[in-house]
């Protein structure tokens, strides 16, 4: 006699980049077996497939890491999660006002979600006849970048997201385009194009949730802003 089926419950959310609305079940023990083996490696490219794997499965195909711009991901593995494993995560957060004394957060999943900031375009702008535009990172572009210093993941992240670069009335595309000349390109930014070029990435959509806490050795009461998956994980 074979062994009954087990069915997962099916929930909805909106989905960030589109704001369409699709279906997700929790995860399944073979999946979180996975993720597990993966974070046990410490291996990047291993975590991000696992993860991204999970979301797809999770979805019924309806995000996949190869196309969803990574707050996609984000965004649904914290739902997923959250249906899994429980909804209220606690987090250990440090106090801003002495930067050193710690404090536990309870903080509900639900209320965690994708923002994005004022202002914010994929077309930058960097002179009258010249802009760039810009499409959101994937997972694979978010790969290894602990291994690198923070100069270097900038350019990494502009050189991956680059989708076009104008010029009056011509239009060069990525693929066109050879690395090294890609790389010149940004190399020839002054300092004021390269801010205007990085706060695209310092404004583009993310999850973000803003918490009070109050310090219990000075009974002072200030704001953190949390942004990114690992600030949600507990």
């Amino acid at each position: 006699m074979a062994l009954p089926k087990l069915t997962a419950p099916e929930y909805e959310m909106e989905l960030p980049s589109t704001s369409e609305t699709i279906k997700y079940r929790p995860f399944l023990v073979k999946e979180q077996k996975l993720l597990l083996i993966a974070q046990e490696s410490s291996d990047d490219k291993q975590i991000s497939n696992a993860m991204g794997k999970l979301v797809s499965e999770c979805t019924f195909g309806k995000i996949d890491a190869k196309f969803n711009p990574m707050f996609d991901i984000e965004y649904a593995f914290l739902k997923i999660r959250g249906k899994s494993v429980g909804e209220t995560v606690e987090l250990e957060l440090i106090c801003p006002d002495d930067e050193e004394t710690p404090v536990k957060h309870k903080i509900n999943i639900d209320d965690i979600v994708v923002q994005i900031k004022d202002n914010h375009s994929t077309e930058i702008v960097l002179t009258d006849d010249i802009s760039i535009n810009f499409r959101y990172p994937l997972i694979a572009d978010m790969e290894n970048l602990s291994e690198l210093a923070p100069s270097q993941i900038v350019f990494k992240l502009l050189a991956n997201c680059v989708t076009s670069i104008r010029a009056g009335d011509e239009v060069h595309q990525k693929t066109d385009m050879s690395k090294k000349e890609l790389d010149d390109f940004i190399d020839s930014f002054s300092n004021e194009q390269f801010e205007k070029v990085t706060n695209f990435f310092d404004t583009m959509p993310k999850i973000r949730h803003t918490v009070e806490i109050t310090n219990p050795k000075t009974n002072v009461t200030s704001e953190l802003v949390l942004e990114g998956l690992e600030n949600f994980l507990g």
